[in-house]
C-alpha cells in the first residue's frame, strides 16, 4: 500500500518559493528540506503564473436531497447551454466534413500523361 501524500501548509510552501525566488535552485531547496525537486519547481511555476502555489482548491462534495430553486434554475440553464454547444459542435463537424470533401474534389491532380 502506498503512503499518503504529505500535506504542506501554505506558509511552508510560500517560504520555499521565496527561497527559490531569492536565487537558490529548486534542486538545492528540495534537497535541504527533503522534498522532490519537481514538487518545489511546481510550486514556483504556479507562483510565477499568478496561481498561488500555497492554495489548494477544496474538494466540493455533492449534497444529497432535493435541489433548491437557485440550483434547479442553474441546472436548467446549464442543460440549455449544453444543448446549444452540442448543436454548434454537430454543425461544425458537418461543415468540416463538407469542406474536406469539396477540397478533395477541387485539389485532385489531373493526369494528362
Amino acid at each position: 500500500m502506498s503512503k499518503p501524500k504529505p500535506v504542506y501548509s501554505p506558509q511552508y510552501r510560500q517560504q520555499l518559493v521565496e527561497l527559490v525566488q531569492a536565487g537558490r535552485s529548486a534542486n538545492d531547496v528540495a534537497k535541504e528540506f527533503g522534498l522532490h525537486a519537481t514538487t518545489v519547481a511546481k510550486w514556483v511555476r504556479l507562483d510565477r503564473m499568478g496561481t498561488p502555489s500555497v492554495v489548494r482548491q477544496p474538494s466540493v462534495k455533492p449534497t444529497s436531497g432535493p435541489l433548491n430553486a437557485n440550483e434547479r434554475q442553474e441546472l436548467i440553464e446549464l442543460r440549455r447551454k449544453l444543448r446549444q454547444v452540442q448543436m454548434e459542435r454537430d454543425i461544425l463537424a458537418k461543415a468540416t466534413a463538407w469542406f474536406a470533401g469539396k477540397s478533395e474534389k477541387t485539389s485532385t491532380p489531373s493526369t494528362n500523361s
